[in-house]
């Protein structure tokens, strides 16, 4: 049985510069890195392989640099990487990403049977949280988002257990295999590549996958199959400064510095 782990290359968002000529990201000089709350999603990908002997696969989409990315998680025990790459799949939003990355998770399941497939509940580029519970709708897979614990799994029954971590409390669900699971950060501490592993996952095959082996209607993927698009990116402005009081040391001073910030702007609408 094999598990998955979508993982995607992002830019380094505390370098990220915006032009302010044309509103968009400057990405020259910018460090990639894996998106932080998939690395938890590959984490317990290979957990499972550790505790069940599951297959695991790590998937990305991307440009061909994002091979880098697919090296780091072979150098922390993925048994597989492949990664999807064409320039028709250029420009995608979430719901041609979801396309490209369903059907490459088909492709796999051609080979094995699929367990689960774990995506970081949000990346921190677009802060969308789509893609996740868009492969689950093209797949027909048990959604299970903002997971925080598994709690069981029965291979026999085929189904999962897991704990959902919502605004004020949590949620004890379970669920039939297949399942798409997003997951956040309080599930587990990721691990540390060891050298030989740095070293063997430079030698190691990254599966490059075109529009050629996954065959879809170039209509339904890329740009074409966008129908959303951003337009431009820019900070906001702020017309005052933020409040700045120490909540630790004086929290009465704190808290008065709100109360009056709250009744000078009462005051200013009046």
């Amino acid at each position: 049985m094999i598990v998955v782990a979508c993982i995607k290359q992002v830019p380094d968002t505390t370098q990220v510069q915006i032009d302010p000529v044309t509103n968009t990201l400057i990405r020259d000089g910018i460090p990639f890195i894996i998106n932080p709350y998939d690395i938890h999603a590959l984490e317990e990908c290979l957990r499972l392989k550790d505790s069940h002997g599951f297959k695991t696969v790590a998937l990305s989409m991307g440009p061909p640099n994002a091979e880098a990315t697919l090296r780091k998680s072979l150098a922390l025990g993925a048994d597989r990487s492949v990664l999807l790459s064409d320039r028709v799949f250029g420009g995608a939003d979430t719901l041609s990403t979801s396309n490209v990355i369903a059907a490459a998770i088909k492709k796999l399941a051609e080979e094995d049977e699929i367990g689960i497939v774990f995506c970081g509940k949000q990346t921190i580029d677009g802060d969308t949280a789509q893609v996740g519970p868009g492969i689950a709708v093209r797949l027909g897979y048990s959604q299970l988002t903002l997971v925080d614990r598994i709690e069981k799994i029965d291979l026999e029954a085929k189904t999962i257990t897991v704990r959902r971590k919502l605004e004020g409390r949590y949620e004890i669900v379970e669920a039939r295999l297949p399942a798409m699971i997003t997951v956040v950060r309080e599930l587990n501490r990721p691990r540390y590549p060891t050298v030989p592993m740095r070293l063997s996952s430079a030698k190691a095959q990254v599966e490059c996958w075109s529009n050629a082996e996954l065959k879809l209607d170039v209509n339904s993927v890329g740009l074409k199959g966008s129908p959303t698009w951003v337009s431009r990116i820019f900070s906001p402005e702020r017309s005052e400064g933020e409040i700045v009081g120490d909540g630790m040391n004086d929290p009465v001073g704190a808290a008065r510095l709100l109360v009056d910030r709250l009744i000078e702007g009462d005051m200013l609408a009046v």
